[in-house]
């Protein structure tokens, strides 16, 4: 068990002396002052040293008794092995911490006793009997005070193991959601580039082609990156959609309301193409004059929200508010795993007609 606080590099003996050597300070400290400012005559000197170094054996013991709490937890009631270890073990620290007190008395006398301390013997068994309860007192809370400590160590491991876990989900979502992304939609973009040649169109296919090398390279260059500013989304989305415009021609119109000031917020990567996609697969597609798409931004209450509305046919009443469709269940999985709860994406008709797809993600600036 490391009990260093988060952030330094001391060892585990500098913090358990530490904390020892404070301990027989301030008991030296106190017994000293008081028995003086009560006009006792004692050894000072040799009495504050006994009493000081008298803590040393339960500094040395602290690690036993961790070592031995981690091996044989004493919180299962029914592990009585377990507290009997324990038990010999407190009697143990018990006599050795007698025995070595008792030795300074005899060698030092620090309580100028006229007719000296008592025999070696005498001293450790009267030691070890008025001193057991205290020593099992102070047993009990090294072993709980490690299992504190054990336990913030432990859930502050979980919470970094769940962070990397949540760091290595959405990644994974992120390269899902390009997986999808790319075979469909480079499909559609090469079968439009084949239109185009055998139209003889071939300025609008070389442009096109321009085009979708640039989003590609884009896809790759952008492919471990989380979360990105809006307006580097937005240069994004519009590469996707140049591409679309050249396959819908003119049965597509594109609206983008979107604050300058937004421009720097952190957006999920990747966020806008798959609302655009549903927007263009099941509303603008299934129109013969087309329809308008319109992309908007704005911030309220600490959350940034996005929207995506498109003039096509309406969702069916039981789809309205669900989003059950791939793109957008990956999305909300990904939203999940970045923003926990704090987040809301939302699908929903628009009137007698139209689509609007919209999500809101705490605001935060890069």
């Amino acid at each position: 068990m490391d009990v260093s606080a988060p952030g330094t590099r001391l060892p585990r003996w500098f913090w358990i002396a530490a904390i020892w050597f404070g301990v027989g300070l301030f008991d030296a400290t106190q017994t000293v002052f008081t028995m003086r400012a009560e006009g006792m005559h004692h050894a000072w000197a040799r009495l504050f040293f006994t009493l000081l170094f008298a803590w040393l054996p339960l500094a040395l013991a602290t690690p036993v008794i961790l070592a031995l709490g981690r091996r044989y937890p004493p919180w299962q009631l029914w592990a009585v092995s377990a507290w009997l270890i324990h038990l010999l073990s407190c009697c143990a620290i018990c006599l050795i911490a007698s025995a070595w007190t008792a030795s300074f008395e005899a060698l030092l006398n620090p309580w100028a006793d006229p007719s000296g301390p008592g025999t070696l013997s005498h001293l450790i068994f009267f030691k070890f009997l008025s001193g057991l309860i205290s020593y099992l007192v102070l047993y009990i809370a090294v072993l709980g005070i490690g299992y504190a400590l054990e336990s913030r160590e432990r859930l502050a491991h979980q919470q970094t193991e769940t962070a990397r876990l949540n760091e290595q989900l959405s990644k994974a979502q992120l390269s899902a959601l390009r997986r999808q992304l790319e075979p469909h939609f480079l499909f559609n973009a090469l079968n439009s580039i084949a239109g185009l040649i055998r139209e003889n169109r071939n300025d609008a296919a070389v442009n096109m082609i321009a085009g979708l090398s640039d989003f590609l390279r884009h896809v790759v260059e952008d492919s471990n990156r989380q979360e990105v500013q809006l307006g580097e989304e937005i240069q994004y989305l519009q590469k996707y959609l140049d591409i679309q415009k050249v396959r819908f021609a003119d049965r597509l119109a594109l609206t983008l309301q979107v604050p300058s000031e937004l421009l720097r917020s952190q957006v999920p990567s990747l966020i806008l193409q798959p609302m655009v996609e549903n927007a263009l697969k099941h509303g603008i597609s299934r129109r013969a004059q087309g329809g308008e798409i319109r992309i908007s931004a704005f911030r309220l209450n600490g959350m940034l929200t996005l929207k995506v509305y498109n003039d096509g046919p309406s969702l069916a009443a039981d789809y309205e508010g669900t989003g059950s469709g791939v793109g957008i269940s990956n999305t909300r999985a990904r939203l999940r795993s970045l923003y926990g709860d704090s987040f809301e994406l939302k699908l929903q008709n628009q009137g007698s007609h139209g689509v609007e797809a919209s999500v809101s993600v705490p605001f935060r600036e890069k």
